[in-house]
Order: C-alpha cells, then sequence, then structure tokens
C-alpha cells in the first residue's frame, strides 16, 4: 500500500483516495512544464519582439481586468453546475490560448504577434476566472481536510522540480535555435504540458456534485501554489496569493461593505498597497533583462530556475519559522525581501548579481508565498470568512490591474531603471505599511 510519510510518521494512503492523489500530482507536474516554458519567457519574448512596457503590462493587466468583472458571475454559474465536468471544461477553454501562443511565432509578423497575444489574452482570460474559482473548489471536494496538507505539499515540491528543469530545457532551446524556432518550441511545449495538466483534471473521479450553498469553514490556507487559471507569471513578482476562491461557489453576493469597518479594512488597504507595488514592474522585468542589460535566454533561463530553487528551499523551513515568529513577521519579512528585488535589477551590472537577485528574490517569495494567506485569515472570523476573503480577491485583482499598468506608466515618464528605484520605494513602504497597521488590526479585530 502505497504511504505517505510526514513528520516522522508513516500513514498508509487510504484506497479511495489514491487515484485522485495521483492525478493531481500528474496535473501539477504538466503544469510545471507549461509554467517554465510558456509562462515564464511570455514577456521575454515579447520583449524580444519589440513590444512596449505598456503592451507587456496588458497581459498581466488584462486578465486582471476580466477577473474583477466576472468572478462574482463565474461563481454563481459554478454554484449551479457539478465541480468537475465544469473545471474540467473550463480549463479545456481556457488553455487553447497556449496553442495560440505557440503558433503567433512563425505566423505572424513581429508586430502583429503582440496584438494578437494581448487580444488572445483578454479572451480567454474568461474561462480563466472559472478556472481559477472552480479548482480552488476542485481541490477541497477531491482531497479530504486531513491530507490537504500533505497532497498541497507533495504538488508544491513537484510544480518546483518541474519548473526548474523546464526552464532550463527552455534555454537550451533558446540558445541553439533561431528566435521564431526556438520559441515555437518553448510555447510548443507548454502547450502540451497544458493539454496533459487538463487530462488529470478530467481523470479526477467522485467530485462531480455541485458546491455547497454553505462551503466548509476556512481554517487554513489549502497552500497550493499552482494558479491554474491564471497567465501571470514572471522571477520578482511571484504567483497570486489564492485564499478562498472556492467561497465564490455558494452563490450569493459576499461585498458586504460592514466587514471593511475596523481592523480589516486596515488590513485590506495594507495589502491592496502591497500588491499594487508587487506588480508595479512586472512589465518591466524582462525589458531590462533583455534591452538594458543584454541577457541571453540561457541566462534568464538559469536565473529563472534559481529563483524558484530559492523559493523551494526557503519553503523547506517555512513551519518551523511561522511557529516562532508568527504569520504576520514572516509576511514583513517577505515583502521587505522583494522589495530588494527591483532595486537590485536596477543596478545589477552583470550575470553574477542577476543570480544573487534572484536568490533574493526566491526567498522572499518563499516568505510571502506561505505567510500571507494565513496572515489574512487570522484576521477574519471563523464563522464568516467568505465576506472578508471576497473583498481580499476584489483589492488583489485591483491592486494587479493597477500596479501593472502604473509601472509602464512610470517607465514612459522616466526611464525603466528610475521605475524600478521607484517600484522598490513601493514596495517597502507597502511592507512598512503592513508592519504598522498591525497594532491597529489587532485591536478593532473582529469577533469570531
Amino acid at each position: 500500500m502505497p504511504v505517505i510519510r510526514s513528520f516522522g510518521a508513516t500513514t498508509p494512503i487510504p484506497p479511495e483516495y489514491r487515484r485522485n492523489f495521483h492525478h493531481l500530482t500528474a496535473d501539477v507536474a504538466w503544469f510545471g512544464l507549461l509554467a517554465g516554458t510558456t509562462i515564464a519567457f511570455l514577456g521575454v519574448y515579447a520583449a524580444h519582439i519589440g513590444a512596449t512596457a505598456f503592451q507587456i503590462g496588458l497581459l498581466t493587466a488584462g486578465p486582471a481586468l476580466v477577473n474583477l468583472i466576472f468572478t462574482m458571475p463565474a461563481g454563481r454559474w459554478l454554484h449551479n453546475r457539478p465541480i468537475g465536468p465544469a473545471v474540467f471544461g473550463a480549463a479545456v477553454a481556457s488553455r487553447l490560448l497556449f496553442l495560440v501562443y505557440a503558433l503567433v511565432p512563425l505566423l505572424l509578423p513581429d508586430p502583429a504577434q503582440i496584438h494578437v497575444m494581448i487580444i488572445a489574452t483578454l479572451i480567454f482570460a474568461l474561462p480563466g476566472v472559472v478556472l481559477a474559482i472552480g479548482f480552488n473548489a476542485l481541490f477541497a471536494a477531491a482531497v479530504p481536510p486531513e491530507w490537504r496538507g500533505v497532497v498541497a505539499g507533495r504538488r508544491n515540491a513537484m510544480l518546483s522540480l518541474v519548473y526548474v528543469v523546464a526552464s532550463l530545457l527552455a534555454g537550451v532551446i533558446l540558445n541553439n535555435t533561431s528566435q521564431a524556432v526556438g520559441y515555437t518550441l518553448v510555447f510548443g511545449l507548454g502547450f502540451v504540458g497544458a493539454v496533459m495538466s487538463t487530462y488529470h483534471l478530467g481523470r479526477l473521479r467522485n467530485v462531480v456534485e455541485k458546491p455547497s450553498s454553505e462551503p466548509e469553514r476556512l481554517r487554513q490556507v489549502i497552500g497550493d501554489t499552482a494558479q491554474p487559471g491564471d497567465t501571470r507569471g514572471g522571477q520578482g513578482v511571484g504567483g497570486r496569493v489564492g485564499v478562498g476562491l472556492r467561497a465564490f461557489t455558494r452563490g450569493q453576493n459576499l461585498l458586504r461593505t460592514e466587514v471593511l469597518r475596523g481592523g480589516f479594512g486596515w488590513v485590506i488597504l495594507s495589502l491592496f498597497a502591497f500588491h499594487t507595488a508587487q506588480y508595479m514592474p512586472a512589465a518591466l522585468f524582462p525589458l531590462q533583462w533583455v534591452d538594458v542589460l543584454h541577457f541571453s535566454d540561457g541566462q534568464i533561463a538559469m536565473a529563472t530556475a534559481v529563483f524558484h530553487i530559492s523559493t523551494f528551499v526557503g519553503s523547506v523551513n517555512l513551519g518551523r519559522l511561522t511557529r516562532r515568529f508568527g504569520n504576520h513577521k514572516l509576511t514583513v519579512a517577505g515583502t521587505s525581501l522583494l522589495s530588494l528585488y527591483p532595486l537590485l535589477t536596477a543596478l545589477m551590472p552583470n550575470f553574477f548579481w542577476f543570480l544573487v537577485t534572484s536568490i533574493v528574490g526566491g526567498q522572499g517569495w518563499a516568505l510571502v508565498g506561505g505567510a500571507l494567506g494565513n496572515y489574512l485569515l487570522d484576521k477574519v472570523p471563523a464563522g464568516d470568512r467568505p465576506a472578508y476573503l471576497a473583498w481580499y480577491n476584489l483589492a488583489l485583482n485591483a491592486a494587479i490591474l493597477l500596479g501593472a499598468l502604473l509601472g509602464p506608466l512610470l517607465a514612459g515618464w522616466f526611464d525603466i531603471r528610475i521605475a524600478l528605484i521607484l517600484a522598490f520605494v513601493a514596495r517597502l513602504a507597502a511592507s512598512a505599511f503592513i508592519y504598522f497597521v498591525e497594532p491597529k488590526a489587532r485591536t478593532e479585530a473582529p469577533a469570531g
């Protein structure tokens, strides 16, 4: 019988869960191929074909706008449908985007490619909203609460491993082929990963029931770092912190303004400030690497791999650090480390410092990705978390939209280097905001 080894104990996997656990692990392995190729290199390719900072920013801002508009309707739509088939259908529809990415390098001239990529990203972001919300609910339905930490940990380890290998493989391909052929192959690998990941989602069983109108209490973040409905990625930005997305499947309007009164409103404002600053330099990094520092695709691939290795290593001791320092202090430490990434990127003179910057950024994201969601949950009452988390997800997408457009605007007013330094200032100020808002958030925390 297969077993899980955790905290020195050996626990058999119940037979009824083995199939779903296998497919969830295989799903994230193939998703790692997609993330380490297409998602990791899309902004770099856009910089190669002459995209402006604003155009690269639209690849991030567009999906955020779609999320802002359609998250609530997507949740209501999911509420009336079996979650398994709904997620599979959304995955099929949204991941056709990666076929478009794979075809444009060979079929279209450079000036037209970026326009097609932006339009396609906006179109396929709609089923991506359904996939992001639905997968969160699907995971909860497929994995019992007592096994979620184990399965999420296995998925996170697999994602990190495949991501690193895939990004290094992409670098080898791009260094040994022409630009058009190389990116067609790299994005083609990403599409294969998308297809196979979707296949394994479709193989999940016993998760076809409709989401409950009263979701279970969210006692902790599931901890799964794969965001299958999200096409945004990039070293130094980190992923999204998906907290309580499955709550939207309850089919109700969760945006009650009274939850923002008192301490929780300050928490949301501080996290909105951080996520805005987090995404400000997202479009600027590939332009700095390609146009200013002239790093090769192989060098960018190696630095990307180092970033994610650093993230994985930093995550290993997260449990011990959390017990010692708590979620708030780790969130502040992580956001402070992430603030250094745009500063070091602006000042780095050579590839060695690119690797150092990647190590620092990976350590920062390990802390933020592991602690921020649970810090947020510390501030909401256990009996009414969906209403509170709905506001966080609204603030998150608004911040991504604002930040992704503000960074290119600053680069246009000044230059990329100055804009990156301003992003450092904004990230550091947001980190300080999170730190200083804690006493007010603690004294005015909602009852629960």
